[in-house]
Parts: structure tokens; C-alpha cells; sequence
């Protein structure tokens, strides 16, 4: 019965995906629309084939129930690797562009203003994004004692719809289609789509601390919990626009002048405080006591430490727009 609801909606997606490639009354709505009913159509095909088919993991008996989710945790290291080397080949292109003139050739799709927030989003949303992703997985489960909630689907779903908001974002950049905000140039519904798969992942993260056999929350799952749920803060309230048309990638931002400036350096901001700050923090306080083999030196001082950030990060935004 999940088989052929999944099969049935995999097709109404591919068909409404084709109609919108078809409608689209701009190129980068239609190249997305078009590559994503590729992807639904190859995932149509792959779920009829499988119907019904054996189980995998039948012949080595039942997967136990108890044992930590780590595939989702590889597989999320081999993307940060690779996203990572996208990223920094970017990052040196465009550096190259600026000392040698001459690299900037006569194609929209590879000029510095395309390729420089390319860049900065690959090595802070792919890469770092993946490494948090993966990371929050195995720390989570292991200071809960718990394998992750939702089971192995909803994990893989975080990882590929991560992946794929990556993948539609990067395709933007080069082909011109951006909201012109620093650090949330993906258009609106590159942006819905980001916060489903936000959503799933809080999701997975809360149930797990939730159904923990370790009765303490360790302070790593502090610092990831608060980087998920202020960026999901951040990301709604920064994003909120209304499209010119749903066949179009344009839309209009609901900000105005001055109030869009001071929401958008709310978000960017706090894009360093919360991303890339709160969350590699979280990873700190689980690998460094780890390899060292040695405890967190205060529990009191990290906890201080947490709500030092946390009340004060936040609010500091509008100094970017200094000058």
C-alpha cells in the first residue's frame, strides 16, 4: 500500500514538474522544472522495478532495530568532500579571475558575478551544511544512546533533499537567477523546498533527544539544536516573498529599503553566528573531549558559554551595514 502511494505520487509529480517546464515563463524555471521531472520520472521507474522485490536486507536477517544510523553519516562525509572541493576550486577561480583579467571570458555563466556567490554558498551551505548534517547525526546518537527518530527514510530524505536544494541552488547561480540577497540568493521555491527539508531534520533531531536513554542532553546537542532552530528562523523570516507567477522564479521581496537591509544582515549575520559558529561548536564539544580523551574541563563554563551566544550573537546583525 506505501509502495503504490509512493509510485502514484512520484507520477502526479513527474506530470506536474513536465507542465511547469512547459509554463515556465523564464529559462531557469524551466531548466529546473525540467531536471526535476528527469529526477521523479528516474525515481517513478526505480520504484516500480523494486516493487514488491525482496528486501535487502532479508537474507542477513532483520536490521536491528537498536544499532546507530551511519550509512546516512557516510554518506554525508563523501558530499562534504566533495561539495568542499567544488567549493575551494570555485573560491581559487574566481580569486585567479581578479589577479588575471584575462580569465574573465566573454560568458555570462562564468563571470566573477556569478561564480563569486557560488562560491561563498557552495563552502558554507554545501560543505559546511553536509559536514554539520552528518556530524549532528553521529553526535546525537551516540549522547543519546539512541539511533536517530524516523527511522533510516527519513534520514536519507534530509540527505538527499539536502542535496538537491544544492544542486538547483548552484544551477541558479550560473544561469542568473538570484534574489541578490548575500548568502540567500536561491530563489522562492528553492527556498520552500530548503525548509521541508529543514523541517525533517529538526524533526529527526528533537524525536532523538526525545527518546534518548541517556537522561542528561549532553551540551554538543545544545549548540546543534540551536543552530537548527534559528536557522530556520532566520531563512523563513529573511525569504518571505511573493512569485510574480507560479510558472516564474521571480518574486517579489517583502522587505522594503531600509527594513529589507536590516532583515537581511539580521539573517546573514547570524548565518556566521548560528551556522557557522553554533553548530561547528557543537561539533567541538563532542570530538575535541573525544581525541583527547579527556572530559569538557566545566560543564558550568560550556553552559555559560551557550547562552552567552545564544542571547547575545543574535541581536549584533546591523553592523554589516556600516558605511
Amino acid at each position: 500500500m506505501i509502495d503504490a502511494a509512493k509510485i502514484a505520487a512520484l507520477g502526479i509529480l513527474t506530470l506536474l514538474f513536465a507542465i511547469a517546464a512547459n509554463w515556465g515563463t523564464d529559462p531557469v524555471y524551466r531548466f529546473h522544472a525540467f531536471l526535476l521531472a528527469l529526477l521523479s520520472a528516474g525515481l517513478f521507474i526505480w520504484s516500480i522495478r523494486r516493487a514488491g522485490g525482496q528486501d535487502r536486507y532479508a537474507i542477513d536477517g532483520p536490521r536491528p532495530e537498536s544499532g546507530y544510523n551511519d550509512d546516512v553519516v557516510r554518506a554525508g562525509v563523501i558530499a562534504t568532500t566533495l561539495w568542499g572541493v567544488v567549493g575551494f576550486l570555485a573560491g581559487t577561480y574566481v580569486a585567479f579571475q581578479l589577479a588575471f583579467p584575462l580569465l574573465n571570458w566573454d560568458l555570462p555563466w562564468t563571470s566573477f558575478g556569478r561564480l563569486r556567490p557560488l562560491h561563498t554558498s557552495a563552502v558554507i551551505f554545501a560543505f559546511g551544511g553536509n559536514a554539520l548534517i552528518a556530524t549532528s547525526f553521529y553526535i546525537v546518537q551516540r549522547t543519546c544512546a539512541a539511533p536517530l527518530w524516523g527511522g533510516r527514510n527519513l534520514a536519507w530524505f534530509v540527505f538527499w533533499g539536502y542535496q538537491l536544494f544544492i544542486v538547483l541552488a548552484a544551477t541558479g547561480y550560473v544561469l542568473g537567477s538570484t534574489q541578490s540577497k548575500e548568502y540567500a540568493e536561491p530563489e522562492w521555491y528553492v527556498d520552500l523546498w530548503l525548509t521541508i527539508v529543514w523541517v525533517a531534520y529538526l524533526a529527526i533531531y528533537l524525536g532523538t533527544i526525545v527518546k534518548r536513554r541517556e537522561p542528561h542532553i549532553y551540551v554538543a546537542n545544545w549548540f546543534f539544536l540551536a543552530f537548527i532552530v534559528t536557522i530556520a528562523m532566520l531563512h523563513v523570516v529573511n525569504n518571505i516573498a511573493i512569485p510574480v507567477s507560479i510558472w516564474s522564479s521571480q518574486s517579489v521581496i517583502l522587505f522594503p529599503g531600509v527594513q529589507g537591509a536590516m532583515v537581511q544582515w539580521w539573517y546573514g549575520h547570524n548565518a556566521v553566528g548560528f551556522f557557522l559558529t553554533a553548530g561547528f561548536l557543537g561539533m567541538m564539544y563532542y570530538f575535541i573531549p573525544k581525541q583527547a580523551e579527556r572530559p569538557v574541563y566545566s560543564y558550568k563554563l560550556s553552559i555559560i558559554h551557550f547562552w552567552a551566544l545564544i542571547f547575545l550573537y543574535i541581536w549584533a546583525g546591523p553592523h554589516h551595514l556600516h558605511y
